[in-house]
C-alpha cells in the first residue's frame, strides 16, 4: 500500500510542480484505458481462463453477481441520508457506495501480494461489477441526455479485452500466441499499477486541497466506503459460507471472502470525477472523495486484512 500511495504522491508533485503539461491526466488515463489495462486484463485471462477453472471458480461470478446487487441496493438506500433530494450529487453516492477502486488499485493489489492465479479469480469475481459499472453506475453520473447507450457503454477497451482473453484462453489458443507478444504484453502488465496510481495523483492535484477537505459528508462517506461496508460484507457472507459448507457441503472456503475484501474495501474510485467531469457535471465531490479516502486506505486496508488472517487465517491461494 504504501508503495502505491508513494507512486499516487509522485504523480501529485509532478502535477503540483508544473513538471508535468496541463493535459497529462488525460494522456495517462488514456494509456491506462487503451494499453496498460486491456494487456492486464487479455493476458491474465488467456492464461488461466480454461473449461476446468471456469466451472471449478463458477461459484465466484455467483458470489460476485449476488454481492454486487446487495452493493447496489445498500448505496442507493444510503445515498438518500447523504443527499435528500435526488439530484447529480445523490447519484455520484451512489456510485462511490456501490463500487470501490476494484480495479485501479484492486487488480495491482491482488497481482502484488498473491500472484497471477489470484488475480484471474479475482476478475471472475468482479466481472458481474465490471459489467454493472458500466450500465448502471454510469447511467447515474451521465446525464442521460449525454451518455451513450448501455452496450457503447459496456464495450470499452479494457472489458473487450477482458472478453478476447477468455474467447483465447477457453478455445485453447493461448500456447499459440508469439512468444514475442506475451513478452510485450507482461511488459505493459507490469505498467498498470504504478500508471493507474499516478493518474491518481495527477488527477487530484488540480482541484484545490482546502475546498476538498472541508466536506463533512465525504469523511463519513470515505469511513463507511473504507471500514463499515466491506466489514459488513464480509461478515455476511463468512456466515453465509460456513452455513452453505456446512449443510450443503458446497467446499466455497474463504477465499472468496478475500476477494470481496479487495474489491469492497478500496478508496473511492476516479470514475465519480472522470465521467462528471467530461460529460459537463460537477466533479467537486468525487475530487473530495478521492483525495480523502486513498491516504485513508493506505492505513485501513492492512488493518482490516490483518484483522481478516488473524480470524480465518491467510488465503489460499
Amino acid at each position: 500500500m504504501l508503495v502505491l500511495f508513494c507512486c499516487i504522491a509522485i504523480g501529485f508533485l509532478l502535477a503540483k510542480l508544473g513538471i508535468l503539461p496541463d493535459n497529462a491526466g488525460k494522456t495517462v488515463a488514456k494509456l491506462v484505458t487503451w494499453v496498460f489495462t486491456p494487456a492486464l486484463n487479455f493476458i491474465t485471462m488467456a492464461r488461466y481462463f480454461t473449461v476446468k477453472s471456469l466451472v471449478g471458480n463458477l461459484e465466484l461470478i455467483i458470489i460476485g453477481t449476488v454481492t454486487v446487487a446487495v452493493a447496489v441496493f445498500v448505496a442507493i438506500t444510503l445515498s438518500k441520508v447523504f443527499v435528500r433530494k435526488k439530484s447529480p450529487e445523490r447519484g455520484i453516492y451512489q456510485y462511490a457506495l456501490t463500487f470501490a477502486n476494484f480495479g485501479f488499485l484492486g487488480d495491482p493489489l491482488v497481482l502484488a501480494i498473491f500472484g497471477e492465479p489470484m488475480l484471474f479469480c479475482y476478475k471472475l469475481f468482479t466481472l458481474p461489477m465490471t459489467v454493472v459499472a458500466y450500465t448502471w453506475g454510469m447511467s447515474v453520473l451521465i446525464p442521460k441526455k449525454q451518455g451513450g447507450s448501455v452496450l457503447a457503454n459496456l464495450f470499452n477497451p479494457p472489458f473487450i479485452a477482458l472478453l478476447f482473453g477468455m474467447l483465447v484462453g477457453i478455445t485453447g489458443l493461448t500456447p499459440a500466441l508469439p512468444a514475442f507478444a506475451v513478452n510485450t504484453l507482461e511488459s505493459l502488465k507490469a505498467c498498470y499499477g504504478p500508471l493507474a496510481m499516478l493518474l491518481v495523483g495527477i488527477t487530484v492535484a488540480h482541484y484545490n486541497l482546502s475546498e476538498m477537505l472541508v466536506n463533512k459528508k465525504v469523511y463519513v462517506a470515505t469511513l463507511t466506503r473504507l471500514v463499515l461496508l466491506p466489514a459488513v460484507y464480509v461478515t455476511v457472507a463468512s456466515l453465509a459460507v460456513l452455513f452453505l459448507d456446512g449443510v450443503f457441503s458446497l467446499g466455497i472456503g474463504t477465499t472468496v471472502l478475500f476477494l470481496m475484501f479487495f474489491a469492497y474495501a478500496g478508496p473511492l474510485g476516479m470514475n465519480t470525477i472522470v465521467f462528471p467531469e467530461a460529460y459537463g457535471g460537477n466533479p467537486k465531490t468525487g475530487a473530495s472523495m478521492a483525495i480523502i479516502s486513498h491516504p485513508l486506505s493506505v492505513i485501513t486496508i492492512p488493518l482490516l486484512y490483518a484483522l481478516m488472517v488473524l480470524i480465518l487465517g491467510a488465503p489460499v491461494v
